[in-house]
């Protein structure tokens, strides 16, 4: 499916999020907080839109995603890519100071599953960031969210995507994914600490910090 609406992937992404995306994007690369001297793996990285910004901090970044498509539309973006399966990551154990994924967790049939493997190739001490969407904890802005917002999105996208039905599936995966505190409680499952998160755009997107334990 991803092979299918990698050609103009980030400009739907653009149009879909009215903008939006470069702002939460930016928002992940600070509480991400790569530093020079340190690798860091952006997991589900697609075109490498994502890897590009994060390692504006200095740190060395791999972009890593299944889909070979995503990769290829992301060629001219600079940056290490690495065709992975997130449940088999081609990476030592403990290779990473820090792990992020961004709108790409919720695609993953197994999150804790997903979650682990991303512990394992992370240092003890180093950290965990996901950028994904959320639910609104604000009942009339959530109501707006999902009978307005959700059930418009295919008809916004249709001019821009390579694939306009593909984003019918986005669309009911963004209705159906774990409020806030239900990915918090996955992700500590999976064996991180210091699990929190902070709120973006009234909730309609989450990001989640934790540590590695060791």
């Amino acid at each position: 499916m991803f092979d299918g609406v990698a050609k103009g992937y980030d400009r739907t992404n653009s149009a879909m999020t009215l903008g939006f995306d470069r702002r939460w994007r930016e928002m992940t690369r600070r509480v991400l907080d790569g530093k020079p001297g340190e690798t860091v793996l952006d997991l589900a990285a697609g075109t490498a839109v994502s890897t590009v910004e994060y390692g504006r901090g200095g740190a060395w970044c791999v972009a890593a995603d299944f889909s070979l498509g995503m990769l290829r539309s992301g060629a001219h973006r600079d940056v290490p890519k690495v065709a992975a399966d997130a449940f088999h990551l081609p990476f030592a154990t403990g290779s990473f100071d820090a792990v992020t994924v961004t709108f790409g967790l919720r695609n993953m049939n197994d999150t804790v599953a997903a979650l682990r493997e991303m512990r394992r190739v992370t240092r003890p001490g180093g950290r965990l960031v996901i950028c994904e969407v959320s639910q609104p904890r604000l009942r009339p802005i959530r109501w707006l969210y999902h009978h307005t917002v959700l059930r418009v999105l295919p008809l916004i996208t249709r001019p821009f995507s390579s694939n306009s039905a593909a984003y019918e599936y986005l669309s009911e995966s963004m209705r159906t994914w774990h409020a806030q505190r239900d990915l918090a409680e996955l992700i500590a499952k999976a064996g991180w600490g210091e699990v929190e998160w902070l709120d973006l755009t009234f909730g309609v997107v989450a990001l989640h910090r934790a540590v590695n334990p060791g």
